[in-house]
């Protein structure tokens, strides 16, 4: 039995080909996303392990505010110079010196544009010289407030050398420097991983990167003769308390790898659920293959039963036949994965310029992922065709047996039971639960409500493609192409479903989007009033900024009714991480959005009502707030104002702004005099505006089409990825036209012969595939809908008030899947059009 299996695998190289081809496409998802992961993994572990070779022991404060990796940039807490004193009086110590290391010093680049970061920081730090990894290249380091150096990769990229005055923004606006030194790493490196570092002397790194004189961000510790690294930090630990984190160089490095290997975490279960859509899809397409198969085989299976073989033997033969095409396309699944995560990890160092890439590797988790999703995705999808198998009689090999449609009743029944389930929690969700149960519901009622249009997808398909395919019933081909694409609701609903998920999930994303897209669009139009707007494009971990004298500037400027800037950070609250924004006058921010509200005092908060009942706070509640760079303070609630009329949840006073971590603020609300033209005051705004290159003065609109252009991106960036779930449900649709070809050799010698043409029979096969498509498309689109609508209701609290659908691209979700049906048609149309007409009359 073993035997007459593979030869029945090898005599179907095609089958076996069409049937991998899907498993191979899912894995290679899989073992990419790992191999990707593990890449950059060994990347920043090397990393950081460079950039703490010559550190025995570091010094640091802990963060008054503990920020994870996803959700911000950790504000370091600044210890005093007198701990670097204390230090160095300790026995054991070589050299103990006080570092400033923080992100923030963005150099203006020679053609007066700043140079952006993709992901690595932008550094200022104080100059210390160099040690066993740094080398200077060129010049020397910064001796006097005048001058700084900078590595070779920010020197490159800005266009600067030794002499050139350089524009800098740190904390402060913008200071220009004299360039005295260009420095670089061993190995003929420009930089630790493409960071971008600018190096000022002590004082003048302290004053603009800290804002404070005598602090330090850490203490860069040495070892004395015959004191380990790890010696050294107990006898540090105990002398300087709680209140600081005292690590080796290993344990520094091991640190900030694991920051941003959670990071990597979230992208990698990103590419992970996305590839997971590809393979469910992918199941789709091995059952009606397999289904395919075993209908084809009657009279094979049949003769085999006559031949004595058992119920159990059958299935196991069709189960093998899963089981080695699952391990092929494991095998070439992996190769191909390895391929895509060396593209990915290719692209990914090229974003972030000057980080070499580790070499790539196959872990074990890849390889293991890679068979047992392989084998597994393969084999569940083959187990209903191989029960189906094991149902057929043996008088099947005595006649000529077709193998009818079963009836539809059970899975009808299934299907009702499952959408109603879903429906009602969908409902629930929508109409009658609230707290946090309302998005889970909701979610959870589109998860079952999309399994059960997915189950009743048989019984919609006979009308509902019956009706598509009288478009093209004006001929006779298609007239044929419209029966045949119903003559078998099951294969149909399958091949279709496949395809259904993908468009859906699209649709979905995109109801969601323009949903977010016009709901943004009415808040700016129907709650804020300023006209004119300062912001930035963010392309790192800092916000761009702007210097607050800016402010005082426009307000100036005749014509200008009300000029407000916003700050935000991270603090702690009740000792859980918390964003907040602030102001330097909350009543001039009230009135460019367009309402009223007090000037806070120094110890007073504005928050929002769904703040407040969240909470449980309200007027007259105090509230412990620590900053990154401040001392706690508590703050007593004075206003409670309605959502979405003024900015964030949490407002601070400006007076607070000497916590954060970023001082300058990060957007600008202009306010006209009614009757005041904005072109006659947009102008000068962008005047003030020169020495702040990271920002610019826009209008209303142009803002808002600004925001819109993000959500398009996400759009893309979706599509882009359930791209190869709807690769694979094409797949699917060529997948069942050729085996459908094949199973109907003897029903198209007949048509031939009785007068269809070889272009009448292309004709035919291509009605077929382009109903299928539209009626997976449409189904897709319609469910998409649904579901995206129903998410976009579930997040109205979260300022999505408009429910929009875009019909313009679900018009083109569905002409793409009419195009997607003429493209798939094509070989199994040639193939089709190419038989041989009496060798087809006589094939069994």
């Amino acid at each position: 039995m073993f035997r007459a299996t593979l030869k029945s695998l090898l005599a179907r190289k095609l089958r076996l080909l069409l049937s991998g081809l899907a498993v191979i496409l899912g894995v290679m998802f899989v073992s990419g996303a790992l191999v990707l992961t593990d890449t950059l993994n060994r990347t920043f572990d090397s990393i950081f392990a460079d950039a703490y070779a010559s550190v025995d022991v570091s010094v640091s404060a802990k963060p008054s505010v503990a920020v994870s990796e996803m959700d911000g940039e950790q504000v370091a807490t600044p210890l005093p110079a007198s701990v670097v004193e204390k230090i160095r009086t300790q026995s054991g110590i070589r050299s103990a010196t006080g570092r400033v290391d923080a992100d923030g010093a963005r150099v203006i680049g020679a053609d007066g544009k700043v140079l952006t970061s993709f992901g690595p920081p932008r550094m200022g730090s104080n100059w210390t010289g160099t040690d066993d990894v740094m080398e200077l290249r060129e010049g020397r380091g910064p001796e006097s407030d005048g001058e700084i150096a900078m590595n070779a990769t920010t020197a490159e990229l800005a266009g600067y050398r030794v002499g050139d005055r350089v524009p800098v923004l740190t904390r402060q606006p913008k200071r220009e420097f004299t360039l005295v030194g260009i420095w670089g790493y061993t190995g003929d490196r420009g930089s630790v991983g493409g960071v971008q570092e600018v190096a000022f002397t002590t004082p003048v790194a302290q004053e603009l990167m800290l804002g404070e004189k005598d602090v330090f961000t850490s203490v860069t510790v040495g070892a004395g003769d015959g004191v380990t690294p790890e010696g050294l930090r107990d006898r540090l630990a105990p002398v300087l308390g709680d209140g600081y984190q005292v690590r080796t160089g290993e344990q520094l490095a091991a640190d900030s790898s694991a920051g941003m290997k959670e990071g990597i975490g979230f992208f990698n279960q990103i590419l992970l659920g996305f590839a997971g859509v590809a393979l469910f899809v992918g199941i789709f397409l091995i059952l009606n293959t397999f289904s395919i198969v075993v209908a084809q085989r009657t009279r094979e299976l049949a003769l085999l039963r006559a031949m004595g073989a058992g119920r159990r033997q059958v299935i196991n033969s069709v189960l093998i036949e899963a089981v080695v095409v699952g391990l092929l396309a494991a095998v070439l699944g992996l190769a191909a994965g390895v391929g895509a995560g060396a593209g990915l990890g290719a692209l990914f160092s090229g974003m972030s310029d000057g980080m070499d890439l580790a070499p790539i590797g196959v872990p074990l988790s890849a390889v293991i992922s890679a068979f047992t999703v392989g084998v597994l995705v393969t084999v569940v999808a083959a187990v209903l065709p191989a029960l189906r198998a094991s149902r057929i009689s043996p008088i099947a090999a005595m006649q000529d047996v077709s193998t009818p449609d079963r009836p539809l009743t059970r899975l009808t029944v299934a299907g009702s039971v499952v959408t109603a389930a879903g429906a009602a929690a969908l409902g629930t969700g929508l109409f009658a639960a609230s707290g946090d149960a309302v998005l889970g519901l909701i979610l959870g009622g589109v998860l079952v409500s999309f399994i059960g249009v997915a189950l009743l997808t048989p019984l919609i398909s006979r009308p509902v493609v019956s009706l598509l395919g009288r478009l093209f019933a004006w001929s006779v081909p298609g007239r044929l192409g419209r029966l045949n694409s119903g003559r078998n609701p099951r294969r149909t609903a399958i091949t279709a479903a496949a395809l259904m998920v993908g468009i859906a999930l699209v649709t979905g994303v995109t109801v969601v989007m323009e949903s977010a897209k016009s709901s943004l669009r009415v808040e700016m139009t129907q709650v804020l009033k300023a006209q004119i707007l300062i912001s930035g494009d963010q392309a790192g971990p800092r916000p761009p900024t702007y210097d607050p004298a800016v402010l005082t500037g426009i307000e100036g400027i005749p014509g200008v009714r009300a000029a407000a800037g916003l700050y935000n950070d991270q603090v702690a609250i009740d000792g859980s991480p918390s964003w907040v924004v602030a102001t330097d006058d909350l009543s001039r921010m009230a009135e460019a959005y367009g309402t009223t509200a007090p000037v806070l005092g120094a110890d007073q908060i504005a928050i929002s009502d769904s703040k407040a009942k969240e909470s449980g706070w309200q007027v007259g509640t105090t509230v412990p707030v620590q900053t990154p760079r401040g001392d706690p303070r508590t703050y007593t609630v004075a206003l409670v104002f309605p959502e979405d009329t003024l900015p964030g949840r949490i407002i601070l006073p400006g007076a607070a702004v000497e916590g954060f971590g970023i001082t300058q603020p990060v957007m600008g609300f202009v306010r006209l005099d009614d009757g005041v033209p904005v072109s006659s005051v947009l102008p000068q705004v962008k005047a003030l505006l020169a020495d702040s290159p990271e920002v610019a003065a826009i209008d209303q609109q142009t803002f808002a089409d600004e925001q819109a252009a993000s959500f398009d991106q996400i759009i893309l960036m979706i599509q882009i990825l359930l791209g190869l779930a709807i690769l694979i449900a094409v797949l699917g649709v060529i997948n069942t036209l050729a085996l459908s070809v094949l199973e109907r050799t003897r029903e198209l010698g007949l048509l031939r012969a009785v007068g269809l043409g070889r272009a009448q029979t292309m004709r035919m096969i291509t009605v077929e595939a382009v109903v299928i498509a539209v009626f997976g498309a449409l189904l897709g689109v319609a469910v998409g809908a649904g579901m995206g609508s129903a998410v976009a209701k579930a997040m109205e609290n979260d300022g999505i008030t408009q429910i929009v659908l875009p019909w313009a691209r679900m018009a083109t979700y569905l002409g793409l899947a009419a195009l997607v049906g003429v493209i798939a048609a094509v070989v199994p149309a040639i193939r089709a059009a190419r038989l041989n007409v009496l060798g087809a009359i006589a094939h069994d």
